[in-house]
């Protein structure tokens, strides 16, 4: 089995010489005398650092489990796995029933001691290579992104340029749309209510596609709440706002995305560019958003009826909420 892999979809899409030296492995596996050999490609564009599921790294393993296969290959052995896990279960799976691993340099034997250590360092390397190289892309981000100069991506309402820099959308019914979310909240002063209004009146939103196109769509809670919260729209740069923890959920690794409080935000820098608010404006509008939550301590979102103040007179003695009946 030859094993061809690379890492992202960048990779696949412009690295196509690293493709062809990957598939070119066929000819060094007939000049070593293997005749059927089956290449093994589902697994282009998928990383090997163990946060994806590789079925083709599965399926390869599952056939040398079975005995079906008498040699696994790879241009480099990184190809197959850059984390210990998956890299020590092909060296053991391949020792127990003596399939040897071959890339453009040696063939190695698992069960000869020599081969299982020299593949056992290679493996060490090839995470600590990995390991270095992403610490090393991080820190570079990260100081990027202190000074205000990295930009991922534009939110709906603005547009990234060559020089990292955001300008709001030329597009004018796409800006007043932005504004309109703002100027309804500031009327009504609920997020719930805001997106009411806009339901009320069959109005949509703008939304940015994974190709960057603008689509209009109906708005929901959370269209609302992002546009609301996000300090983009305040004229503010900010990065670092979340974070990925990752757990293990049924044997398979899963991420998730946590919103991190302001004060562990990474970078929040004030008037960097035109806003669709000015910032004290949006930091009153975050003041609000928290005051409306229904938690102990809060004053909760003004509510409708026959009591005015429902909501917001509180008990003297124990700060329970006094509602009408």
């Amino acid at each position: 089995m030859l094993y061809v892999r690379q890492s992202s979809a960048y990779q696949v899409s412009h690295n196509l010489e690293s493709q062809k030296l990957q598939y070119a492995m066929q000819d060094r596996l007939h000049q070593l005398g293997w005749k059927e050999i089956e290449v093994i490609d589902e697994d282009l564009g998928r990383s090997a650092a163990g946060t994806q599921t590789r079925t083709g790294f599965e399926r390869m393993v599952a056939e040398v489990c079975l005995g079906h296969v008498g040699a696994v290959a790879a241009r480099e052995v990184s190809r197959f796995a850059r984390n210990s896990r998956e890299w020590q279960q092909l060296v053991e799976v391949c020792r127990i029933v003596d399939t040897v691993l071959i890339d453009q340099e040696t063939v190695y034997a698992p069960r000869q001691s020599n081969d299982r250590l020299l593949l056992g360092l290679k493996g060490s390397l090839n995470e600590y290579e990995l390991d270095l190289l992403r610490q090393r892309s991080l820190e570079a981000r990260r100081e990027k992104a202190k000074r205000g100069e990295l930009v991922v991506a534009a939110p709906v309402g603005y547009c990234k340029t060559e020089d990292q820099r955001l300008e709001k959308d030329p597009d004018l019914r796409v800006q007043d749309a932005i504004r309109s979310v703002f100027r309804q909240f500031g009327a009504i002063g609920s997020v719930r209510q805001t997106l009411l209004w806009f339901l009320e009146h069959g109005l949509q939103l703008p939304a940015c596609t994974p190709r960057g196109e603008i689509q209009w769509k109906r708005p929901s809670y959370g269209t609302v709440y992002r546009i609301l919260t996000n300090p983009i729209y305040g004229g503010a740069y900010a990065y670092g706002k979340t974070e990925c923890t990752i757990n293990y959920e049924g044997g398979e690794q899963r991420k998730r995305d946590r919103r991190k409080p302001r004060n562990e935000w990474l970078a929040l820098i004030p008037n960097a560019h035109d806003g669709y608010v000015q910032w004290d404006e949006f930091e009153r509008i975050q003041c609000a958003i928290n005051g409306n939550l229904r938690l102990a301590g809060h004053a909760g979102a003004p509510k409708n009826g026959e009591a005015l103040l429902a909501g917001l007179l509180r008990c003297r003695r124990c700060a329970s909420k006094l509602t009408l009946h």
